[in-house]
């Protein structure tokens, strides 16, 4: 208690000793019944800069959970989260200023113009160098349900984080940000000194050192600390964390599984205490709180997410390296204040690359699917033996084949979740691995060191680091902080040729830079899988040839260790005799991860069916391994049962990413398939194309807009006692522009389609607008208008359809194609019209269709749906149809049920036969659904 008692007074006395420092003094009470805490705050605010202000900013983030309109709001929507925006206002949060006052004199203050989340003060006079004002401040804070964000009310209790008015900083102007829930406010330390009252059955936690005082009915806590950041509070029924103590710090943690045991617990911290401390320096604080919200909240769920009852990795392992992540993530953020918003790639690349050295020393052969590596069938692929710190580059390269990495300085609320949870932080950590192995570990470790002392509890960036990095080394980074970090460009080098001299006894080795970026590159000798010799060659910005000293080993490799991150690792290989290095074809059963020793080809077993073919088995052959290549190819032979014939489909195809233009991506291909479309009746379908996909104004964009362009050619097979028409043998031009915005509130999309051929030319639009009015209700709308431009064609094949089309282009999955009464004839698949219901006569249009169809969520996967439609044929006066009925939407798209109810013949429940009325969704596209489950499990 004495000891306590002392400690409480050095701080206190410390902390009102006149320095240059902020401090805050913050007096709270917490209304738990009404969710509100009472604040008042003293901020002692230092002009550090060399500018007389006139205004001071604050921000105030708990205003930011004020309503939909506030940043965060507009944030959520655009990280396709929708509870926020259907909340009740008790499950949200506001700050409300009661006064701001200086010398007892109130201050004038507003809120930003579009950031209600930051405060501006007008000083009544102006605040010069060096010179300090005491804001006082009385407010009140709601406290927002931690659904939202992870920071609020909680299930028993409340975790609080960026709670409190700070200043922002004044560098080069004023430093504001506004909550976009990615936990990176840019805030200077300052002195802390908190009184708390909270009721007497709750616990509370901080990263302050922390006294408390039990009342009749409540405890009081005292927290206070010097330099000090983000201070958390998390108050709770019951005491979560566990403390780990070391030579040097007071580790506190809610990150703990129970079945480890504490004694070994606390050597694995001390342990990662030490590894951290060896590599970058010691913490200068005493309390360090490691929070789970803090590593959940920003990281992707990985294989980690594996349950534990499968067990698959070594034990502890799991917990062991979740809290090395989190502590590290401590670690360095407490103590390096950089503007994370810009800065973010060096803080996030030290953390990756911490996690690499420490698996690569503890658990260097742990597998990322640990013991299922060993599972027989499963040990052989290259995916089972992928390493943990393998992961890292495997899915940097599954995001730059697609050109989906953005550059290490792209401001963070500019990165897509992906690129900022994951890829960005990888490249960064590849990129230390990289210098590391360029300029040498001790270099490396040496400046992280000297970083972390110098401008510890200081504001910094990362040009400070870069100045460090380079006056420790000889060799040119140039490149590493110049192409590597400020742009997306990829490495990719070649090995183009091998030349042996047998009178130098050496080899010309020629290296091809195949990209526009130039780095090191390391060249190995390889003799049964063993590294005989390694170099690094720079300046290879196009073509370089170096001589090497002939030696026992079998092949020339690049980036044998993958120590860089490479767009493509597969032409990496040469025999030293300059022979081509056979690559035997390779089968694998589903997917794989590339191999650069084997042409690929996987296979995995295609179930269709359809009423004339039956079930319909086959394998498809592709090489569409895991990380696509630019050329793809798939061919699928199949045996139909009931048709006891060979049927088909393939395709060919080609992606050309153009990197500077509002073009993304151009896709060459064909495609064709052999089916049967009615009793022994067969078609043959063959189709090249071409498929423009235009770049998202930026990576956060949701939207797609595309256009394609092909020729279908249709050969359909007759009884041998009919005549041919022209349905039955055809050609169309299809031009098809779709554009779509998914907004996960308001989604909007529209397709603009042309068909040219030989007797007719028509034009269609399809337009669909998705509302939610609810988080579970909503209402949709679509807008379908047809017209022929010229129809010379026979019949109704090529007309429009009020509620099926004809198909004749054969791009829906229908069972029974040539169905127009039974079972098989309620598949229900939305295009021209859209209607659901049956009429008496089939019912076309050969000149003119508009229709509208509308549907209204009443309950969970209930929705009314009412139809209207115009339709016009050649020398026919126009015709007007309505319908609605009840839709059972379980899974969209997947599985779907229509129950008409009125149209234009009546009721529909009444009459005879109503089964056959209701109209189906159902696939057996196992794409459809794989997309659908993997949307729900991302």
């Amino acid at each position: 208690m004495i000891k306590k008692i002392l400690y409480t007074t050095l701080l206190s006395l410390s902390f009102f000793a006149v320095s240059q420092e902020n401090s805050h003094e913050i007096s709270a009470s917490l209304d738990m019944d009404k969710n509100l805490l009472h604040v008042e705050q003293k901020i002692m605010y230092h002009n550090t800069s060399k500018n007389s202000l006139t205004s001071i900013f604050l921000h105030n983030w708990s205003n930011s959970f004020k309503n939909n309109n506030t940043p965060l709001g507009k944030r959520l929507i655009k990280d396709y989260k929708k509870d926020f925006y259907f909340a009740d206002d008790k499950d949200r949060g506001y700050s409300k200023i009661h006064t701001l006052t200086s010398n007892n004199q109130e201050l004038d203050f507003q809120e930003v113009r579009n950031q209600n989340d930051i405060i501006e003060i007008q000083l009544n006079s102006s605040l010069q160098p060096k010179d300090s004002i005491a804001i006082s401040a009385n407010y009140t804070i709601k406290i927002p349900k931690a659904q939202f964000t992870g920071y609020g009310k909680t299930g028993d209790g409340y975790h609080l984080r960026f709670w409190y008015l700070t200043p922002a900083i004044y560098q080069n102007g004023w430093q504001l940000m506004s909550n976009l829930n990615m936990d990176d406010l840019y805030e200077n330390v300052a002195d802390f000194s908190i009184n708390l009252d909270i009721p007497k059955d709750y616990y509370l936690e901080s990263n302050l050192y922390q006294y408390e005082t039990e009342k009749a009915n409540s405890k009081n806590y005292y927290l206070i600390g010097k330099r000090k950041k983000d201070i958390i509070l998390s108050i709770s029924r019951r005491n979560k964390f566990r403390v780990f103590k070391t030579i040097s710090s007071q580790i506190k943690t809610d990150i703990f599984d129970k079945r480890i045991d504490l004694t070994l617990a606390n050597k694995i911290v001390n342990r990662q205490i030490s590894f951290i401390e060896d590599f970058i320096g010691t913490h200068p604080h005493v309390e360090i709180l490691v929070d789970g919200n803090t590593v959940n909240k920003n990281s992707l769920k990985d294989i980690y997410g594996i349950p534990n009852w499968l067990r698959p990795y070594p034990e502890n392992f799991k917990w062991e390296i979740r809290f090395f992540k989190a502590l590290t993530n401590k670690y360095i953020n407490d103590v390096l204040l950089l503007n994370d918003r810009k800065d973010y790639w060096l803080c996030d690349g030290i953390e990756t690359f911490l996690m690499m050295e420490y698996i690569n020393k503890y658990y260097p052969d742990v597998t990322v699917f640990g013991r299922f590596s060993k599972i027989w069938g499963f040990k052989s692929y290259n995916l089972a033996k992928l390493k943990q710190n393998d992961r890292y580059s495997f899915f940097y390269q599954f995001s730059a084949r697609r050109f989906f990495d953005q550059p290490l300085t792209t401001r963070a609320d500019s990165l897509s979740n992906f690129n900022r949870k994951v890829v960005s932080q990888y490249k960064a950590g590849l990129g230390f691995k990289y210098l590391k192995d360029f300029i040498g570990n001790d270099i490396l470790k040496k400046s992280f060191k000297q970083f972390y002392k110098n401008n510890a509890l200081e504001l910094t960036s990362s040009e400070t680091f870069r100045k460090i990095l380079e006056s420790n080394t000889d060799k040119k980074l140039d490149w590493f902080f110049g192409d590597y970090v400020n742009t997306s460009k990829k490495i990719d080098y070649k090995l183009k040729r091998v030349q042996q001299l047998k009178a130098e006894d050496s080899l010309l080795v020629t290296i091809k830079n195949k990209r526009n970026i130039t780095a090191p590159v390391s060249l190995y000798g390889i003799k049964n899988d063993s590294i005989r010799f390694k170099t690094w060659v720079t300046d290879v910005d196009s073509v370089k040839t170096v001589k090497i000293k002939a030696g026992d080993y079998d092949k020339l490799a690049l980036n044998y260790e993958q120590i860089y991150p490479e767009y493509n690792f597969l032409n990496n290989y040469k025999k030293p005799n300059n022979a081509f290095i056979s690559k035997p074809i390779q089968f694998r059963f589903l997917k794989d991860i590339e191999d650069p020793n084997y042409n690929q080809v996987f296979f995995n077993p295609n179930v269709k069916f359809n009423l004339y073919d039956g079930m319909i088995l086959g394998v498809n052959f592709n090489n569409r391994a895991i990380i696509r290549h630019n050329f793809d190819f798939s061919i699928t032979p199949n045996y139909a049962f009931r048709s006891e014939n060979l049927t088909g489909s393939f395709s060919l195809g080609y992606d050309h990413f153009l990197e500077e233009s509002k073009i993304y991506k151009i896709r060459y291909g064909i495609s064709g398939s052999n089916f049967h479309y009615a009793p022994e009746l067969s078609y043959n379908t063959f189709s090249p194309f071409v498929n423009i996909q235009f770049r998202r104004n930026s990576l956060r964009d949701v939207g797609t807009k595309f256009l394609l362009s092909r020729i279908v050619y249709v050969d359909r097979e007759i009884n041998p006692t009919d005549t041919e028409v022209e349905s039955d043998k055809y050609q169309i031009l299809n031009f098809r522009y779709i554009y779509s915005k998914p907004d996960v509130i308001k989604r909007f999309q529209y397709a603009i389609n042309g068909e040219f051929a030989d007797n007719f030319t028509k034009f269609s639009t399809d337009i669909r607008y998705l509302k939610f009015f609810t988080e579970k209700q909503s209402f949709n709308l679509r807008f379908f208008g047809g017209v022929f431009l010229y129809n010379n064609s026979e019949g109704d094949f090529f007309s429009f359809g009020l509620n099926r089309s004809s198909d004749y282009l054969f791009e829906q999955n229908l069972f029974g194609r040539s169905e127009r009464s039974g079972l098989f004839s309620q598949q229900f698949v939305v295009s021209d019209g859209g209607f659901k219901s049956f009429f008496k006569t089939p019912v076309f249009a050969n000149q003119m269709l508009l229709s509208a169809n509308t549907s209204v969520s009443v309950w969970r996967w209930a929705e009314i749906y009412n139809d209207l439609a115009m339709l016009k044929s050649k020398n026919q006066n126009a015709k007007f149809f309505y319908e609605n009925g009840i839709r059972l939407n379980f899974v969209p798209n997947i599985l779907e049920f229509y129950f008409p109810i009125y149209t234009n013949e009546g009721f529909e429940v009444n009459q005879r036969a109503y089964p056959q009325k209701i109209r189906f969704v159902i696939t057996t596209s196992l794409d459809r659904i794989y997309n659908f489950l993997r949307r729900g499990l991302l």
